[in-house]
């Protein structure tokens, strides 16, 4: 199957976002577009145009032939492992640049810590120059998902797609063809076999196909996508307008009916997902005792850390007579956040090393330190009850993260019950989910946004010992997700402790309550990385 050359943009634009760490609002801001249009285009909804591509070279300092060329190329091309298909004027001319907008300084990026040589990631499997405690890995989800994208696509052994034929400038010489690393792995870890060099030829092409690994096989359709696909996103909007339409456009009919098929739909999405996934988790695997229902309405022993805490300085003062400002923040779609979360893939086994295993994920009965700050919440939420405890994965490294911030001494492990574990088992439905969500919010589609948000808590609501999900039964999941979303809540207030201001409340899980100017350390919207103001109200003062 042929790539058309505007999905080869699409693929080279995600890749070059994501090793740069940029995200659609400043790709936006430098193209003089709004971020919607930019998520549009990228999603497939609208076509990139001349123009764009001209600003797109001009903003990461290439030359439009090397954005052209494929994601490999491109952001081969931006970190110098890859030589550009022009050795000169590689930076697009200020003539050359969209009119009425600025010209652009290419970006500066920073070189990371580089491997020897090219071996794959042991995440995504994908080829990676970093080194992270000796294993060739990515630094981040995003360049997985970039590596992925970046994949090249496999051409028919016997019929070359040949580049256009664009006769070179008279003064310029041939250009040897480009090639992929002899030292590139597969991500099978198996070495690539060389291949015989290519044949001079009089007049090379200006514009060349994106390079292809060598031994590939030589025919077959691309593997889908791995995160936020076109496809998922199309899936998803799909059965809203497959909705409107059983309905015969009636939206809260519609609305309805998709809030009642919402977690066989969220799991049907979850199952696409996974498709062409390097884990194969389990569904059904055996309940440890700790993860059972002590009766129909009870609890499990898990302890997910809920907060619940008043800073008693401010409340004491109020009653004196002082007056405080303050805003209630809420933290937008907090259980989709916390699909960003490490969990188990197989069945629980237990670990009684007393050990955390990083690259493992679970629930662990622990003895926490003494928690002795008074102007910040304790990790734990409102426990009150002292010694041994169940937690789940999120809370434990919650707790060894403040360990390593010097806020409290590390708990004590006694038992593990851990499977081999992963944070982005979930990621491709959590992008495709909160682009969805991102577009309906532009686009002021509440009937999306509804869906989006009942499926995602239906999701994490339900994964436990549910009769509404018939899917799975993962009641670990359920718990880690839970617990991650109120560790997120927790690690926003104290981001604001660090910028000098007050934590004054903090419930639930998603609700926040400041004293001073809190837009100086979030964003204000209803992005999954902004918060938006709830209220504002005065605390104390006169009788």
């Amino acid at each position: 199957m042929v790539m058309g050359t505007e999905e080869l943009l699409r693929l080279t634009i995600a890749a070059l976002m994501a090793r740069t760490g940029e995200r659609q609002n400043v790709v936006a801001e430098a193209l003089g577009l709004s971020q919607a249009q930019v998520s549009r285009k990228q999603a497939g909804r609208q076509h990139w145009s001349l123009e764009d591509i001209d600003g797109l070279a001009a903003h990461y300092g290439l030359h439009v032939v090397d954005l052209l060329a494929g994601p490999t190329h491109a952001v081969g091309v931006l970190h110098g492992s890859i030589p550009p298909l022009r050795p000169v004027d590689v930076a697009a001319p200020p003539g050359q640049l969209p009119s009425g907008r600025g010209q652009q300084v290419p970006v500066q990026r920073p070189v990371t810590p580089a491997l020897a040589m090219v071996l794959p990631c042991v995440l995504c499997g994908q080829p990676c120059t970093d080194d992270v405690d000796g294993f060739p890995q990515h630094l981040s989800a995003e360049e997985c998902a970039a590596a992925i994208a970046a994949a090249p696509p496999v051409p028919p052994a016997t019929a070359p797609i040949p580049a256009p034929q664009q006769p070179a400038p008279a003064t310029s010489a041939p250009e040897p063809p480009v090639r992929a690393p002899e030292t590139e792995l597969h991500a099978e870890d198996e070495p690539a076999a060389p291949t015989e060099p290519a044949a001079p030829v009089e007049h090379a092409p200006v514009e060349a196909p994106a390079p292809v690994e060598p031994g590939a096989p030589a025919a077959g359709p691309r593997a889908p996508r791995a995160y936020a696909s076109g496809s998922l996103v199309d899936q998803i909007t799909g059965r809203v307008h497959e909705a409107l339409q059983e309905c015969a456009g009636d939206v809260e009919a519609a609305q309805a009916v998709l809030l009642k098929s919402a977690i066989p739909d969220v799991m049907a999405f979850f199952k696409a997902s996974r498709v062409g996934g390097r884990y194969e988790h389990s569904e059904f695997p055996p309940t440890a005792e700790v993860l059972r229902k002590r009766s129909q309405k009870g609890a499990d022993e898990i302890w997910e850390g809920r907060p619940k805490w008043r800073n008693p300085h401010i409340f004491k003062a109020a009653k004196q007579g002082e007056e405080f400002e303050v805003t209630a923040l809420d933290m937008n779609a907090a259980y989709l956040s916390a699909f960003k979360a490490w969990l188990p893939i197989g069945q629980l086994r237990e670990d009684t090393s007393g050990v955390h295993d990083r690259k493992k994920s679970g629930v662990h009965l622990i003895t926490p330190a003494s928690w002795e700050h008074t102007d910040l919440p304790n990790p734990l939420g409102n426990r009150m009850e002292p010694g041994e405890l169940w937690v789940s994965e999120s809370t434990l490294r919650l707790l060894l993260d403040c360990a390593r911030d010097d806020l409290a001494d590390a708990p004590t492990i006694h038992r593990s019950l851990v499977s081999g574990g992963t944070e982005v088992l979930l990621e491709k439905l959590r992008r495709a989910l909160a682009e969805v969500r991102k577009t309906a919010l532009a686009e002021g589609d509440e009937l999306t946004v509804n869906y989006v948000k009942s499926m995602y808590s239906k999701l994490v609501s339900t994964l436990g010992e549910s009769t509404a999900n018939r899917d799975m039964r993962r009641p670990d999941w359920m718990h880690i997700m839970r617990a991650k979303a109120f560790a997120n809540l927790w690690m926003k207030a104290h981001k604001i402790l660090k910028a000098g201001l007050q934590v004054v409340e903090i419930s639930g899980t998603d609700e926040l309550h400041v004293i001073g100017d809190w837009r100086t350390v979030f964003s204000e919207g209803r992005d999954l990385n902004q918060v938006k103001e709830k209220q504002t109200y005065t605390l104390g003062g006169k009788r």
